[in-house]
C-alpha cells in the first residue's frame, strides 16, 4: 500500500524501514532534513514539507504520524486536517491520551477524513521483531489498512496458539487487534504501559534484595552474594518469571553487572498517571500499578540498586536515556 510516515524518530524510522522492506510505498517527511535523507536512501520517498508528502500520496491518503504525544501530535493533526480530503485516514501512533483520540475524531468527522489511533509496542527492537499494534477506530477504516498492520506486527513470532483458543480466529494472535472505536487503541496501550510498570517495578526490588543480601543487614551465616546476571540467566529457562523484560534484564546485568552506567532516576512516559487516572474514574483498584508510579516518582530522590535496573531495562527496549532531575 502506499502512505505517508511523518516523524523518523527511533519508532518512526524503523517501522518505515519495516514497511518498504514488505513492498509498501512510503512517503516520509521529518523535521530533520538528514533523517529524510537517510531513509530516501533505503528506499523510502523524501518530501520536503507536509505538502509535498501530501501531493505525492493519491487518493484516498493515509498519513501515519509518529511524533511526540501532545502539542506537536496535536499541531500536525490540526496541520493535516487542512490539507487532507474525505476518505482520507490520519493514523496516530504515537502514545496519546485516549481522550484526545475522541476529541481529535469527532473535530475531523465532518470532513470525513478517518482517524485511527495505534498504540505501538515494541521499541528498538520492532524492525526485526515487530510490533504489537493495538488499534482504535472505524472498522470499515482499519480493515482497509489490514495490510499495513500485518507487515508492522510479528505475523509468526513461533508464539504457540494460547490452549483453548486456537478457534477464536481474526488478528490478535499475528499481533495486531481491533480494539474498539476511536481511543480504544490507545486505552489499551495506556493499560498496556501500567502493567508494564508493575513488572518492572516487580523485577526490579526482586534484584535489589538479592544484591543487599550480602550486607551487614543480615547474620554472617545468612549473607550471600549473589550472581545477579547467572541469576536472570536462570529465570529466562523454565521460570514462571520468565519474560521479554527478564531477558533484556539479564542483557543489561551481563553487559555491566553493577549497572554503573544508570543512576536510577526513572523517568514516567505517561501512559503509567493516565492509567491510574483511568483507575480513578472507574473506581478499579490498582494497588500495584500506583505504587509502581509513586516508586518512580521516589527514585528521582533516592536511587537504589531497583531503581538502576528499571532504568536498564528502559533503555535497552525503547532507548530511553536517563535525564537528571534538571534535564
Amino acid at each position: 500500500m502506499q502512505l505517508g510516515m511523518i516523524g523518523l524518530g527511533r519508532m518512526g524510522a524503523n517501522m518505515t524501514r519495516r514497511l518498504a522492506r514488505d513492498g509498501h510505498a512510503v512517503t516520509v517527511f521529518d523535521l530533520s532534513a538528514a533523517r529524510v535523507r537517510e531513509l530516501a536512501a533505503e528506499g523510502a520517498t523524501g518530501a520536503a514539507s507536509i505538502d509535498d508528502l501530501v501531493r505525492a500520496l493519491s487518493p484516498p491518503r493515509i498519513v501515519w504520524i509518529m511524533v511526540p504525544a501532545g502539542e506537536p501530535t496535536e499541531k500536525m493533526v490540526a496541520e493535516l486536517a487542512t490539507r487532507l480530503q474525505a476518505d482520507d485516514t490520519i493514523v496516530d501512533g504515537g502514545n496519546t491520551y485516549f481522550k484526545d483520540d475522541v476529541r481529535r475524531a469527532q473535530m475531523l468527522e465532518p470532513r470525513g477524513i478517518h482517524y485511527v489511533d495505534v498504540g505501538t509496542s515494541g521499541g528498538l527492537w520492532g524492525l526485526e521483531r515487530g510490533y504489537s499494534l493495538m488499534i482504535g477506530g472505524p472498522r470499515a477504516t482499519v480493515l482497509r489498512l489490514d495490510p499495513i498492520f500485518a507487515t508492522l506486527a510479528p505475523s509468526d513470532d513461533g508464539t504457540p496458539p494460547t490452549p483453548g483458543g486456537e478457534g477464536r480466529g481474526g488478528t490478535a494472535a499475528r499481533g495486531y487487534l481491533h480494539c474498539g472505536p476511536a481511543g480504544a487503541g490507545h486505552f489499551v496501550k495506556m493499560v498496556h504501559n501500567g502493567i508494564e510498570y508493575g513488572l518492572m517495578q516487580a523485577y526490579a526490588e526482586g534484584f535489589d534484595i538479592l544484591r543487599t543480601a550480602a550486607t551487614g543487614q543480615r547474620p554472617e551465616a545468612e549473607r550471600y552474594r549473589f550472581d545477579l546476571g547467572g541469576i536472570a540467566e536462570v529465570w529466562r529457562h523454565g521460570s514462571v518469571v520468565s519474560s521479554w523484560l527478564l531477558d533484556l534484564t539479564a542483557m543489561a546485568l551481563a553487559e555491566d553487572p553493577e549497572l554503573a552506567a544508570f543512576s536510577g532516576f526513572v523517568q514516567d512516559s505517561g501512559e503509567g498517571r493516565w492509567t491510574i487516572e483511568a483507575a480513578i474514574e472507574q473506581a478499579a483498584p490498582a494497588d500495584v500499578l500506583a505504587t509502581s508510579l509513586f516508586a518512580r516518582f521516589r527514585s528521582r530522590q533516592d536511587h537504589t540498586f531497583g531503581e538502576k535496573v528499571l532504568s536498564a531495562m528502559r533503555h535497552k527496549f525503547g532507548g530511553h536515556v536517563e535525564r537528571s532531575c534538571g534535564g
